[in-house]
């Protein structure tokens, strides 16, 4: 008897079908159509704002200039030692989404993360060029590559292909002055970074928006996995009432004599989808919130004469409610609680303690670093000198003179490397690297102690504005 061969394992993944989402009309469509249009308009508008900050500096609202390590937004402007203003953002960014997770789910991948956006956009360039749910379908089961499924096909990825072009495009405005840039690359004169910077931007949306679609939703972004921790009984998301819907008009329960459920089985909340799932099914990783089955099977509902609502948001604590005939929870207890409260409070306290650290910095700065090699030089004459790198920031438009000056102890006098002043002009909206010495005189108390505390001071002859910093001058002690 022959011995059978093994059998292969079996396959531990499916092949992708692809997701045709259907034309729907209603609330929630319409909600995100108009988020699509304003986070469009910002993204591709904003580099051509022009704000007039004087003549030495750029003119463009929204700027990050690598070259001057700055941030210029409107009339705000951040240099590299006020990254804390970024990082406050960043965290305020994040106390929002998980507050607005916390309230209604998923609600930012559904409305107005960057792929479910392009998406929604490149779907829709799909639907203009081939038709809506059916008609795509048909193209897509055709196996025969004729010439009117080449020219939709073509047409359709050049029309991606502008876009993710102009996505990349409107990306690199952001570096440099966007009018220059503009001629720069058309003229083929822009620096290669700019040329591979939308090269690559341009794949990845032409690649993420057109074809991979709900599959970066579901397995390449982390938010799904981590959303569960941000969310409880009271949150509200979309979701089915099954014990209204059940049992289904073509289920074997109603076969068998059951009464029928408001569900008609018509397809539609799946229709609509944009990851391609059932929400009858329950509360599932892939869904991203959008609630569009929510238009779609209301829609249903009028047409049949039953009351809207079978899919809606709702919260796990309505549906015991409903369940025991009672009424849902007002919205607004669902989100006034607890954790809602905290991550407002959280993200509130940040926004003020930013607002105010920015009214309350100075338009001039500096920063002082002493000279470790030597610690310290002792002179001819006996004295002690010590050497500071001294880093002078003006935020000003104009060119300013400041004046340095040192308080501590009265016997320790300032000297400026390269002027017998001790005054130095700072250049517009710069910041200029100015050596600086302290001397103590021989036999004095700073040029024989190990160490003494000296303040350094630089002040705005223009305007008298202020700032010093702390410092340490080291003496013979030390040898």
């Amino acid at each position: 008897m022959a011995e059978s061969q093994p059998s292969a394992p079996p396959s531990l993944y499916a092949a992708r079908e692809p997701v045709f989402p259907k034309k729907v009309y209603g609330n929630f469509r319409n909600l995100k159509w108009v988020i699509m249009i304003v986070t469009l308009g910002i993204y591709y508008l904003t580099p051509w704002i022009r704000w007039d900050r004087g003549p030495e500096l750029p003119d463009q609202a929204v700027l990050v200039d690598l070259a001057h390590r700055r941030f210029f937004f409107f009339w705000i402007e951040i240099w590299p030692h006020e990254f804390y203003f970024v990082a406050g953002l960043l965290v305020m960014a994040g106390l929002g989404l998980f507050l607005f997770t916390s309230a209604l789910g998923r609600v930012w991948c559904g409305y107005a993360c960057p792929q479910t956006v392009w998406t929604d956009l490149f779907i829709l360039v799909e639907r203009w060029i081939e038709g809506d749910r059916n008609a795509r379908l048909r193209l897509h089961r055709q196996k025969k590559l004729d010439a009117r499924k080449a020219r939709l096909r073509l047409t359709k990825w050049a029309v991606w292909l502008l876009i993710a072009v102009a996505t990349g495009g409107a990306w690199v405005f952001y570096f440099t002055d966007a009018p220059t840039l503009l001629v720069d690359l058309f003229t083929l004169q822009a620096h290669p970074v700019a040329y591979t910077t939308i090269a690559i931007l341009t794949g990845t949306t032409f690649f993420f928006g057109g074809f991979a679609r709900e599959q970066i939703c579901i397995y390449a972004c982390p938010w799904p996995r981590i959303q569960a921790a941000m969310m409880d009984e009271d949150t509200l998301t979309v979701g089915y009432r099954e014990w209204r819907g059940e049992p289904r008009k073509h289920s074997e329960a109603v076969k068998a004599g059951e009464p029928q459920g408001d569900c008609i089985d018509c397809m539609a909340c799946v229709n609509v989808c944009p990851v391609g799932i059932d929400i009858r099914d329950g509360q599932q990783l892939e869904c991203i919130t959008c609630a569009l089955c929510i238009d779609a099977c209301d829609d249903i509902m009028a047409k049949i004469g039953k009351p809207r609502g079978l899919i809606d948001y709702m919260a796990l604590t309505d549906e015991q409610r409903e369940r025991q005939g009672q009424p849902p929870k007002p919205i607004i207890k669902h989100i006034l609680r607890p954790r809602t409260i905290l991550y407002t409070s959280l993200w509130s306290l940040v926004g003020v303690a930013l607002v105010f650290a920015l009214f309350i910095r100075s338009d001039i700065d500096m920063t002082v670093a002493p000279v470790r090699n030597p610690t310290f030089v002792t002179l001819s004459d006996g004295s002690v000198r010590n050497t500071y790198e001294v880093r002078l920031r003006n935020k000003h438009g104009e060119t300013r003179p400041f004046r340095l000056s040192v308080k501590g102890d009265e016997t320790v006098r300032l000297q400026l490397e390269g002027t017998p002043y001790s005054t130095v002009n700072v250049d517009a909206n710069a910041q200029k690297l100015q050596r600086v010495y302290l001397v103590a005189p021989a036999g004095s108390d700073p040029a024989n102690a190990e160490r003494t505390d000296v303040r350094l001071w630089v002040e705005d002859v223009t305007n008298g504005d202020r700032a010093y910093k702390d410092t340490i001058f080291n003496g013979k002690a030390n040898q």
